[in-house]
């Protein structure tokens, strides 16, 4: 990743630049493929989930990898996720990811929503009925046995608000490495970064650019007429403008495209500087809450009424 990695608050280094792997269709070869592309390219880090679907080719496409000694596992940085009907017992969960993986480790491990779901629930837009309790401390005192036995180099949230990150810090015994979440040049999640950076945690961004394309994501990032205007100026494209922004503050991005020329431009915001003045015009943009996670907030409205506060502050 030309050196391009941010140290977080346990010692690791995690690559400003990650490669996302959830597909909606899900397609092993095709997510194999694209892997692979991505190695080459030079993208180090690999992001992926149980809910995704996506560990078992994650782990295929990286084996094979490090098998023809085209990378070393200390090359990699993998990151999953703790899914909401898991949350009665992470480590079992995350033996089960490394499984699929064929790994003995995976280097970050998040809670992927501050949400508890029943032990049945296997959708990423539950029902009303799959909600249950959440005991944060009890999901996260598994969290860290999960760090404690090797399983994982770090620990980390995902979706976590100013708010639920200031809960968690009140009984963690280890803080949290990573939060990750949506964040783009139109929802900036301001608050969230004060708080993060205050208490040495890492923010990383995902759907950098909006998620144009998505079911729950727009165009309006790199259909700015701003953004477009400053990516003209640097010769660039728009998506290098808007994940360069968010580089900018600190964040690393997670990209999520299996198209080989965008692969390749979003690679190539690393090697684009932006300006006092394009900073500033970025920041006098008109915000927008583009995602705000609503796919999932509007299923859960009575209850499960936190899931609608994890936004409340971000306002």
């Amino acid at each position: 990743m030309r050196s391009n990695k941010i140290r977080l608050n346990c010692g690791t280094t995690i690559p400003i630049l990650g490669f996302g792997t959830y597909s909606y269709e899900n397609d092993r070869h095709t997510t194999e493929q694209a892997i692979h592309t991505a190695l080459e390219m030079g993208y180090r880090h690999f992001d992926t989930a149980k809910i995704y679907g996506s560990e078992e080719a994650v782990g295929n496409a990286l084996g094979e990898a490090m098998e023809s000694g085209m990378v070393g596992r200390e090359d990699i940085f993998v990151t999953s996720k703790l899914w909401g009907s898991d949350h009665h017992d992470p480590v079992s969960a995350l033996k089960q990811t490394l499984m699929k993986l064929g790994m003995e480790y995976v280097d970050m491990y998040l809670v992927h929503w501050p949400v508890k779901l029943k032990p049945w629930a296997c959708s990423a837009v539950p029902n009303e009925q799959d909600f249950d309790e959440l005991d944060l401390e009890a999901t996260w005192a598994g969290m860290e046995k999960c760090l404690q036995m090797g399983l994982c180099r770090a620990i980390g949230v995902s979706n976590f608000s100013s708010t639920k990150i200031q809960q968690l810090l009140q009984f963690a015994s280890i803080p949290p490495a990573v939060n990750q979440v949506e964040m783009h040049p139109m929802w900036r999640q301001r608050k969230l970064r004060q708080i993060c950076g205050e208490n040495r945690i890492h923010v990383s961004a995902y759907s950098p650019l909006g998620a144009p394309g998505s079911f729950w994501g727009s165009p309006d990032v790199v259909n700015n007429p701003i953004i477009k205007s400053i990516a003209l100026k640097h010769r660039a494209t728009p998506a290098q403008v808007a994940l360069r922004w968010g580089l900018s503050k600190g964040t690393s991005a997670i990209v999520k495209s299996f198209n080989h020329e965008r692969m390749k431009e979003n690679m190539g915001a690393l090697d684009l500087r932006l300006d006092d003045n394009d900073l500033l015009a970025i920041e006098r943009m008109v915000e927008r809450k583009i995602m705000r996670g609503d796919f999932l907030v509007n299923q859960t409205t009575s209850p499960y009424k936190s899931i609608q506060d994890l936004w409340d502050d971000e306002i």
